[in-house]
């Protein structure tokens, strides 16, 4: 008698690399952290977006075991966790905000030191600072002295450094923050190449959305809480259609105009007034009409940016 056909297999979900419950934090009065929860996955690039004082910082510094949160819980591969421990620790790479290369020191120099730190065999150094250099191109420039390197190069070294033990997970705060953009690509060309050859985790905190957008999910903080989270696609469905960006003096009374004539609504973002319009190149004509010559700087209509969705969800822009 044939058998019928085999059941699929049930593929379990992945575990989280890490996950946080609850997080708190406060300074005195001032919640930092309040409530945070998030998961990164292995193999995956979490990116915390939010403006100066959302929380994210403190994230990371609770995180990478600076501070200890006042509550909340940490998990690495389903178990309990504590950043105070030094088995936590030592599956962590942390970069922070903050050069803190030797200047003086070649490149070379600076691995050769953080292997010694971290307590690296010196047969298993050599290779592994090869291995660093290559993943960070670096190796031309391995002899050269830091203070000869460019804002990129640091940063690549200082990834370079801290990959050197192997880590589970990578934290990484704001690693754009002084490095010109075709360096910023490469650092993220080279981080997406950790992750998918290494299943690394990666946590990268950042106020820039552009950068937000080479991660895989997203999760906005905005006063110590988490507002939204998703893929950047996920996120930017949350505004409809087009954002019609009109630019001119009183930008308060140019919303309140193109609300009371239009019907539209419109919120402030910064210096502009952005209107979510399903086809914005039909509203540009009809908003320009409504204003003499002159009074408006400029319009223009693009799709919906992860600026704009935190404008949307806070009503304040990234840069406030």
């Amino acid at each position: 008698m044939s058998s019928g056909p085999s059941a699929a297999a049930v593929v379990p979900a992945p575990e989280p690399r890490l996950r946080a419950r609850d997080l708190r934090r406060r300074f005195g009065a001032r919640a930092a952290l309040d409530g945070v929860s998030f998961e990164v996955y292995p193999g995956e690039i979490l990116g915390l977006l939010g403006p100066n004082g959302a929380g994210k910082t403190t994230a990371f510094r609770v995180l990478s075991g600076l501070i200890p949160p006042d509550g909340g819980a940490i998990e690495l591969d389903g178990a309990a966790a504590s950043p105070a421990d030094t088995a936590y620790r030592a599956r962590l790479g942390v970069v922070f905000q903050d050069p803190s290369i030797d200047l003086k020191l070649s490149g070379r120099e600076n691995l050769a030191l953080g292997a010694a730190l971290y307590g690296i065999r010196r047969a298993d150094a050599a290779r592994r600072i090869d291995d660093a250099l290559a993943l960070m191109e670096l190796g031309p420039r391995a002899g050269d002295a830091a203070s000869t390197y460019s804002g990129g190069m640091r940063r690549r070294i200082e990834i370079a450094r801290v990959l050197l033990h192997d880590p589970d997970l990578l934290l990484l705060d704001e690693p754009g923050r002084g490095v010109d953009p075709e360096a910023l690509r490469r650092i993220w060309d080279q981080l997406g190449a950790l992750r998918r050859d290494r299943q690394v985790s990666i946590i990268v905190t950042t106020h820039q959305p552009e950068e937000a957008e080479r991660c895989d999910r997203i999760v906005i903080l905005d006063g110590g809480r988490v507002c939204a989270s998703g893929t950047p696609d996920e996120l930017r469905a949350r505004v409809a259609g087009d954002v019609v960006s009109v630019r001119g003096d009183e930008p308060e009374e140019i919303a309140a105009l193109i609300q009371q004539r239009l019907g539209l609504a419109a919120r402030i973002a910064g210096s502009e007034v952005a209107i979510e319009a399903p086809r914005g190149p039909e509203v540009v004509p009809r908003i320009a009409e409504l204003f003499a010559p002159g009074r408006l700087r400029s319009i223009a209509t693009a799709r919906p940016t992860l600026a704009d969705v935190f404008a949307k969800l806070t009503g304040r822009g990234l840069d406030a």
